[in-house]
């Protein structure tokens, strides 16, 4: 068993470092890493993930409350841990009511052609998904739901934001998500497309499909102006999930949870 590192006093640099990766996506990029927040959020970074964390801040005030058991699971982190005054932690925070305890990690790397060559793939493509709140919802549903992996245009919200990160509960760890520039990607590897859209004569009610290819994706578009036309027209599928008349769309997330439940529980085609 690994010995906990002993607890030093923030520097102004490791300060510093956290701001920036809290907010800025060039430093997440350059440094490969990535900040989460909170007391559950962390412990369960420890239990599961406990060598991609690269160091772990602590406030005056989550020291004088860790319970007994907490202090247990933390000791057995290698990683460096620093402390912090409380005041000092909430200028780190991005949150409303900082908990006082944040970790720093490594991004998780994932190797795109071994995860699109599985036997079976049912994935996630989102399209300029701006709305972080979105993106993080799509990757925990992803993820609730056992799917192969989500893909975001380049043009989406940061997964690694904080925001994004907050709102996976987790999942950004355990799910592989990838950047992708090119939607040939999914052909290459023999994926089709069934794209989301709303109610149209041109296409097909959620509930009229009844089987699946082996590999699929769904994709869903931008919360304002919906998926890209050239996307749309390279889909094998265009399918809505019907509404009431009174109701124009869905929320891409809401969307992403329908559909993906839909054809999780599908039988594929021969």
């Amino acid at each position: 068993m690994d010995a906990a590192a002993p607890l030093q006093a923030l520097t102004r640099a490791q300060g510093t470092l956290i701001r920036h990766l809290l907010h800025d996506k060039k430093t997440r990029t350059h440094e490969g890493a990535f900040v989460i927040e909170g007391a559950k959020s962390c412990l369960d970074l420890i239990r599961r993930h406990p060598h991609a964390i690269l160091s772990l801040t602590l406030s005056s005030r989550y020291l004088q409350i860790e319970n007994e058991a907490e202090r247990r699971i933390r000791s057995k982190l290698a990683a460096r841990q620093f402390a912090c005054s409380d005041a000092v932690f909430e200028k780190l925070s991005d949150v409303e009511t900082p908990q006082g305890v944040l970790a720093v990690v490594r991004q998780p790397h994932w190797d795109e052609a071994q995860v699109l060559g599985q036997t079976r793939v049912l994935g996630i493509y989102g399209d300029q998904l701006r709305d972080p709140a979105n993106v993080g919802t799509i990757i925990r549903t992803a993820a609730a739901l056992n799917l192969t992996g989500v893909w975001l245009s380049p043009d989406s919200a940061d997964h690694f934001s904080s925001k994004v990160v907050r709102a996976t509960a987790g999942a950004i760890m355990s799910l592989p998500i990838f950047r992708t520039q090119d939607i040939r990607t999914f052909s290459k590897h023999k994926c089709s497309i069934y794209s989301a859209l709303v109610p149209s004569p041109k296409t097909i009610p959620l509930r009229s499909i009844r089987k699946i290819p082996h590999r699929l994706v769904i994709a869903v578009g931008n919360e304002g102006r919906g998926l890209a036309p050239d996307l749309v027209e390279v889909s094998d599928v265009r399918f809505s999930i019907p509404l009431d008349k009174e109701v124009e769309s869905l929320n891409v997330a809401a969307t992403v949870a329908i559909s993906a439940f839909y054809f999780s529980d599908l039988p594929t085609e021969p």
